[in-house]
């Protein structure tokens, strides 16, 4: 771990524009080495309303690593190793619902892991320490309530409350595959909120997700889903991302952190603390020093 990184309070994880930020000052870039290599790309940090924030490029500047390639471990480790405590994803997903329109954000409850691959690991928890955490509910309800409602006050249509169901990608779901999510009774689809908001909890972060509604996946027979139209669409919106974070960012900072989000190892602990090596508690200062320091 890189133990000269900038400090930051708050994360936005999501596309490049979203760390073009009018107003953000004081702007630094750092690449931070983690247990896990380097995250996607290098965070910018700036400061905006007098809070230190880090910006972090999910799939890198130019949209070069597909979501299984995305190092899900390393970003939100790094996250945590700058001190952040609150995450925002802003991501781009397809609609299961009519009422969830195209150019809709939408502010998700819960979500339901339909991935495949190993995407850069699942868990912090291998290789000499067990933990489960209780994932019951993926979203930190503080921070979910805190982004609805400073995207209304950025003037966008917002929605509380939806299934999020991550898919394996980079394809689009066939019409039967979209049909049978529909008919289970899922509200979203997207290709990267699973592992990221269960690590996210095991790093005891409070984590939600500005959902940004592209386009109707492909049960809808109105338009052909496309590559170009969901960016497209996801960059008329970018606006709106941007005037929501700022507007959310004094709300956070005087939340009490009253969430489950803040204490989710307490209890989650399997390994016999004598069985804790000094290896595992070097490799992992960041997310179990608390529990678990060096000396």
């Amino acid at each position: 771990m890189n133990t000269s990184a900038a400090q930051a309070t708050i994360a936005v994880i999501g596309g490049s524009g979203l760390y073009q930020m009018p107003g953000l000052t004081e702007v630094v870039e750092q690449m931070i080495e983690t247990p896990f290599g380097a995250p996607s790309d290098t965070l910018t940090i700036g400061t905006l309303h007098d809070q230190r924030i880090a910006f972090l490029p999910r799939h890198g500047r130019g949209h070069h690593l597909t979501p299984s390639e995305v190092p899900y471990r390393a970003n939100i480790y790094a996250l945590k190793s700058l001190g952040v405590s609150h995450v925002i994803s802003v991501s781009a997903c397809g609609s299961l619902r009519e009422d969830y329109a195209p150019g809709d954000i939408v502010i998700p409850d819960q979500l339901y892991d339909h991935s495949k691959a190993e995407r850069g690991g699942r868990s912090f928890f291998d290789q000499g320490i067990v933990a489960h955490v209780g994932m019951a509910d993926p979203f930190c309800p503080e921070l979910s309530g805190v982004l609805a409602e400073a995207t209304q006050r950025a003037d966008g249509t917002v929605h509380q409350g939806g299934t999020f169901i991550t898919i394996e990608g980079p394809r689009f779901s066939t019409k039967s595959e979209s049909r049978a999510y529909r008919q289970l009774g899922f509200d979203l689809i997207g290709m990267t909120a699973a592992p990221e908001a269960f690590l996210a909890r095991e790093a005891e972060l409070c984590y939600a997700t500005l959902a940004h509604v592209t386009d109707y996946d492909v049960w809808h027979t109105g338009e052909t889903v496309s590559a170009d139209l969901v960016m497209k669409r996801f960059h008329h919106n970018l606006e709106i991302a941007q005037q929501t974070i700022i507007e959310a960012i004094t709300a956070i900072v005087a939340l009490p952190r009253a969430c489950s989000c803040s204490t989710a190892l307490a209890n989650a602990f399997t390994t016999a603390p004598d069985r804790i090596t000094t290896a595992v508690r070097t490799r992992l200062p960041s997310i179990i020093g608390r529990y678990y320091p060096l000396s």
